[in-house]
């Protein structure tokens, strides 16, 4: 089934395109709004921003590609996302990640059989003061440690 812009994006599109003069700089923002609501940016969706925006397939698909901020798959309810960058390393993320793995059995960029967690690492996510730290879903949690991760999790789990 293809994607549908729905009318709530159509109207966010037609305010930043009174706001900005290049079809190019709604493109970012467009995308951020078809993955709140998509939970993911589908090759379908690219073709509908494409035909509404008069930008070409290919200029969207390589913003999309290129930043790690665009789910090219669906995610889970939360999107556990382990920033992988020198001071996070150097402060225990790797730690955190095979703690991670571990606890909710799966792997990097796997999703759990509940649709509950993904399991992503990203480059860097601009806390490096607060080292090590995760993002969930769009929510930082800095200076974490093992016990913290499980403490989150289980706060996640009971949100249910």
């Amino acid at each position: 089934m293809a994607y549908k812009i729905s009318e709530k994006i159509n109207a966010k599109i037609d305010e930043l395109l009174k706001i900005y003069p290049e079809k190019e700089a709604v493109l970012i923002p467009a995308l951020h709004e078809v993955q709140k609501e998509a939970g993911w940016i589908p090759d379908d969706a690219i073709d509908a921003l494409s035909a509404r925006l008069g930008l070409p397939y290919a200029r969207i698909k390589g913003v999309v590609t290129f930043y790690t901020m665009f789910n090219r798959a669906p995610v889970g309810k939360y999107h556990l996302q382990v920033c992988r960058n020198i001071s996070c390393d150097f402060m225990g993320a790797r730690e955190i990640l095979r703690h991670l793995k571990e606890k909710l059995k799966i792997a990097e960029g796997e999703t759990t059989g509940d649709g509950l967690f993904t399991l992503s690492t990203v480059e860097c996510l601009g806390s490096c003061g607060t080292a090590p730290m995760i993002a969930v879903n769009e929510t930082y949690h800095e200076n974490m440690s093992t016990e913290k991760i499980d403490l989150l999790l289980e706060k996640l789990k009971a949100a249910q």
